[in-house]
């Protein structure tokens, strides 16, 4: 028996990743080798520390019970401690932290605390697609920022009609960007905070890929910013800084009022984190980073080698400063959709498609560098010999 589903799920997109997966799964089930360059999901392990530290707290049965739903204080004051270690943003652990279940838990229930249904809500695009799907399961209609080439892929305020921005009460940005690597400095924060604070709109900076950067660069907090508490909540997550996305635990910290919102609606939706999760996360918090850097390099080699690898077929790409994430530009005579069929159909290499990430995605794909170095090696010389050389 088939029931009639609510409004807000007929609204609701197929959610991209599920897809992708689906893909896959399809191909290996036919014999294809896939190299899937699609998911953002680390092939590094988690620090062993880490780890052990979990098997410890897991046997102890103080750990078995109900943990809270806004976390152990103890976790809350690691995060702060990390803030203040990192960023040199201090943190009150009791009223600027709540823990969550993996940051995209947080940002999906953010809409719930200040989203009415037909409110217009900022979004990125492309961006992460949680952002417009959850606003939507909100009942809240996206506005979306376009994000272009010329503009560093940061959003222009002043494209936003003066009637879209006195109804909004919620922008999303994200930087480290995901999908484009496009990275933002403390100037465009400062424009971001003053037109939050003309239109008393609330920030949701999505943070996750402030510890993965290359050549150098170091990522800032929005939270850094002068005025941001005062308008923002920033994401935050273990799962790209120590290749934890399956222990699923993250925070949200900043303004005093939104962190109290969300963790009310939490209290009433979930039982919060395994406590032995938050043990093990605050080992991380902690303790040594030599990971940090070992992983990064990792990660820097491949970005080389695949940048090299399609400048060397035709494409003109700069290296990105940070997140695991190469986006590119399709080659004359495809769509994004069309290209990465192409791949897949020809390669069995695995692509994001830009129109997955949103409209303005169209004429992009994204790469993710989260395999190992044979395989990724192995996808661009398929590339090579099924697509060959491309012109634009």
């Amino acid at each position: 028996m088939q029931f009639s589903e609510a409004q807000r799920i007929k609204n609701l997109p197929p959610y991209l990743f599920a897809r992708i997966e689906q893909l896959i799964a399809q191909k290996k089930a036919a014999g294809v080798d896939v190299i899937s360059l699609g998911i953002g999901d680390p092939d590094l392990p988690t620090p062993e520390h880490i780890i052990e530290e979990l098997s410890r707290e897991a046997r102890n049965p103080a750990n078995h019970q109900y943990p809270s739903s806004v976390g152990m204080l103890e976790y809350r004051q690691a995060v702060a401690g990390w803030y203040k270690r990192r960023f040199g943003v201090e943190l009150d652990p009791r009223t600027e932290v709540v823990t969550l279940i993996g940051s995209k838990e947080g940002i999906a229930h953010l809409p719930w605390c200040y989203l009415d249904p037909g409110d217009p809500v900022l979004v990125p695009d492309p961006g992460y697609p949680v952002y417009a799907g959850s606003s939507i399961l909100a009942g809240a209609v996206p506005y979306y920022m376009k994000l272009r080439p010329e503009k560093g892929f940061l959003p222009d305020f002043a494209d936003i009609p003066a009637e879209v921005a006195k109804k909004a009460k919620v922008m999303f940005l994200n930087y480290p960007n995901n999908p484009t690597g496009a990275v933002a400095e403390e100037a465009f924060f400062s424009e971001a905070i003053a037109f939050a604070k003309e239109f008393a709109i609330l920030v949701c900076h999505d943070a996750a890929y402030t510890e993965v950067a290359f050549d150098g660069y170091r990522p800032i907090s929005f939270l850094q910013v002068p005025g941001a508490r005062e308008v923002g909540i920033e994401f935050g997550s273990l799962s790209k800084t120590f290749n934890m996305t399956g222990w699923r635990i993250g925070w949200a910290v900043g303004n005093t009022f939104a962190v109290e919102a969300l963790g009310r609606l939490k209290s009433n939706i979930d039982s919060g984190q395994f406590n032995a999760i938050q043990k093990a996360a605050i080992a991380g918090l902690e303790g040594p980073l030599d990971s940090l850097k070992e992983v990064n390099e990792i990660y820097r080699q491949r970005r080389d080698m695949l940048v090299d690898g399609l400048n060397s077929l035709g494409w003109r790409l700069e290296k990105p400063k940070a997140t695991f994430y190469v986006w590119a530009p399709v080659p004359a005579g495809y769509t994004s959709a069309s290209f990465a069929e192409a791949l897949l159909e020809k390669a069995g290499v695995v692509i994001t498609p830009g129109t997955g990430y949103g409209a303005a995605g169209e004429g992009y794909f994204r790469m993710s560098l989260t395999v190992p170095t044979g395989r990724l090696k192995e996808a661009i010389a398929r590339i090579k010999s099924n697509i060959g050389p491309v012109r634009f």
